[in-house]
């Protein structure tokens, strides 16, 4: 397959109850975009660490330029030629972009850092990556995709022989993903080697040059993307066929309203504006939209998380005021929220913790925790969902995203609610733990009860939603029966900016 810059052999590595790496093989080539696949869990990330000197392997060997090296720390990884850009980002948000980049590495005169030179070489570094934003803009002011294309231009800052990408389109719009393939291929055309991981089937055959996949922790193989399909490599991760991307709806949506939402506008003016729809009970409504439709911001407003100029909220017919979280859940609402790491999980607490939180008073008595009681409904719940831990007392960070997002499913779930939101469910998980979560969200509404589901995923919405709402720019600009929307309808609407 030619010359390999990278060779990784037999790596092993062991954590406390689980074999997250067995023997596994991967080599790539000088000059190309080798895709990294399989599912949660599979052990994709946890060998990138490896790779990258965040975890210290137990067995095999990295060599890399033909030589063996023993990496035991990022920094070394880092003067080595390999860098890393993480699937969860974790800038420094209070402090501007051009320090975030060159942080450990400012450019000094004397013993004072020369701001004026470290603005001079981000404003260089933007501009060789396309990215139109002032160096001294604090990182906590901006987006989540913005910041994705600040840590792509930091890892080209390092001019690496091999770049680590982990699910870096998460939180593109297609645009921008079309801007980073840009950026990759410039890269590519330099010499530099890719590790793309991603569970975008369409991006990973457009993108890649050789794919390699793993599954529970083990090699499969290695192909060139030009022998690849989507069955094909979804059969391969998966170990079986998987006809359908979607499990089949056999329900009706009832005609009880459950939620009727009447022009609501946020209290900034900037955001959303005059939003009206209904949410019928056992119905799954999707919300399409690029980034900066506000389709985030609507459903937090709902759920006490913003304040609302003005509008109403109607639950079964009657108008309710939601001014707080506490009062979205008397009201029987949950929140599955878009960034799991920052708002959803508490990382270092275990998953037993992070299942029972939101229903925490209903396992103590006078101010004592009922632990029985809670370790009882952590576990049917988790059981329900057939969350993969290797027990309850396990630190949530340790799972896999798709197993992440399980516990935060059964934690909401705990608290019965009317209505479900979940925002952006499946981002940055496998087809495998997509099809089961999907699955639970067709079984909740079987069982009567309602769901919002934002989605940047077209087949997804398309898929999963039994009406799609569209909205561009904070306004509502169509709404879709499923036997009538399509890619190009939704994209027609997610465009179409109303004043």
């Amino acid at each position: 397959m030619g010359e390999y810059i990278l060779e990784m052999n037999n790596i092993t590595k062991v954590f406390p109850g689980v074999k997250a790496l067995d023997n596994v093989t991967l080599k790539v080539r000088k000059g190309t975009v080798h895709a990294l696949m399989g599912e949660n869990g599979a052990g994709k990330s946890t060998l990138m660490k490896c790779l990258f000197g965040v975890y210290q392997e137990d067995g095999g060997e990295i060599i890399l330029d033909g030589k063996k090296e023993v990496i035991t720390s990022s920094k070394q990884a880092l003067d080595l030629g390999i860098s890393m850009i993480h699937q969860e980002l974790h800038p420094i948000r209070f402090r501007p972009v051009m320090e975030n980049i060159w942080l450990g590495r400012f450019p000094m005169r004397g013993i004072a850092v020369d701001k004026k030179e470290m603005r001079r070489k981000t404003e260089e570094l933007f501009k060789e990556v396309g990215l139109d934003i002032n160096p001294e803009i604090l990182a906590g002011n901006l987006s989540a995709s913005t910041l994705q294309l600040v840590e792509i231009a930091k890892a080209v800052s390092y001019n690496s022989k091999i770049i680590i990408m982990d699910e870096p389109t998460s939180s593109l719009t297609i645009n921008e993903t079309e801007h980073l393939f840009k950026i990759i291929n410039q890269l590519r055309d330099k010499g530099c080697a890719i590790i793309y991981i991603s569970h975008k089937m369409e991006e990973i055959l457009k993108i890649s040059d050789d794919v390699t996949i793993m599954r529970d922790g083990q090699y499969v193989g290695t192909w060139n993307s030009k022998e690849l399909t989507t069955d094909l490599i979804i059969k391969r991760m998966v170990g079986r066929d998987m006809t359908n991307r979607f499990p089949d709806k056999d329900y009706e949506v009832q005609e009880e309203v459950i939620l009727k939402v009447d022009n609501l506008c946020s209290s900034d003016h900037k955001s959303f504006k005059n939003v009206s729809f209904e949410l019928h009970k056992g119905e799954i409504l999707g919300i399409g939209g690029l980034v900066g439709a506000q389709r985030t911001e609507l459903v937090e407003a709902i759920f006490g998380l913003r304040k609302i100029e003005s509008g109403t909220i109607y639950k079964d017919g009657k108008e309710i005021i939601i001014n707080n979280v506490k009062d979205a859940k008397k009201q029987g609402f949950a929140l599955l929220t878009e960034e799991r790491r920052a708002t959803g999980i508490f990382g270092i607490l275990s998953v037993l913790d992070n299942t029972v939180i939101a229903n925490q008073k209903e396992y103590s008595r006078f101010g004592v925790l009922k632990e029985g009681v809670r370790y009882k409904a952590a576990k049917q719940s988790n059981e329900s969902l057939k969350t993969k831990t290797p027990t309850l007392n396990e630190e949530i960070q340790n799972l896999s995203g798709g197993n992440q997002q399980k516990v935060l499913i059964a934690r909401w779930l705990l608290t019965d609610p009317d209505i479900l939101i979940l925002d952006e469910p499946t981002r940055g998980i496998d087809v495998g733990a997509k099809y089961e979560i999907y699955s639970i969200m067709i079984e909740l509404a079987k069982k009567g009860k309602a769901i919002i589901m934002i989605s940047s995923e077209m087949p997804e919405l398309l898929g999963i939603s039994d009406r799609i709402m569209v909205m561009c720019e904070g306004r509502v600009t169509g709404i879709l029966n499923k036997d009538e929307a399509d890619e190009v309808k939704i994209m027609n609407y997610s465009t179409k900016f109303i004043k």
